[in-house]
């Protein structure tokens, strides 16, 4: 085998939306309230193996804005990649599905989800930039308890909820 073959390989296939939900059960009253809405964010990653060296990681952002306990709008955005993985030890490989494949994602998520809610009449959330190494290390679990893993079979899942 020449050693082209053997090197490592980490490469963008596909960056798309994935999914896309939005809801304005008050709306057209909710536009006449004058109070700022309260926001809340969450935040979750998943990243699983399609194929022999094909991973789809996804992002999913759930936001819900309430002004004086109603709901303005409620989106749910889901942001995936598909990336081709070759040769990266085993050791290596969850944090670079847990860590760089959402922060190759999550640019796009948020670029959408300000569209979204700027043509649904509202004005724009600007999410903040996510750390996904502390993310992704925040929600690992204690070395006290192995996580058990096939490498044929990855799918990783880390929850975040923010309330702005």
């Amino acid at each position: 085998m020449s050693d082209q073959n053997l090197q490592p390989l980490f490469q963008i296939q596909r960056v798309y939306l994935k999914g896309l939900s939005l809801e304005q059960p008050n709306s057209p009253t909710i536009f006449l309230e004058q109070a700022s809405p309260d926001i809340e964010v969450a935040v979750s990653t998943i990243a699983e193996k399609h194929d022999e060296h094909i991973y789809e990681s996804t992002v999913t952002i759930t936001i819900t804005a309430k002004i004086d306990g109603k709901v303005a709008f409620l989106i749910e955005a889901k942001q995936a990649g598909i990336f081709e993985v070759r040769n990266i030890p085993s050791t290596q490989l969850d944090s670079l599905l847990g860590v760089a494949c959402p922060n190759i994602v999550y640019p796009y998520l948020r670029a959408n989800i300000a569209d979204v809610i700027t043509r649904a009449g509202f004005p724009p959330v600007h999410l903040s930039e996510i750390n996904f190494e502390v993310f992704y290390r925040q929600n690992r679990r204690p070395t006290g308890e192995q996580q058990t893993r096939n490498d044929t079979d990855v799918a990783m899942r880390d929850r975040l909820a923010v309330v702005h």
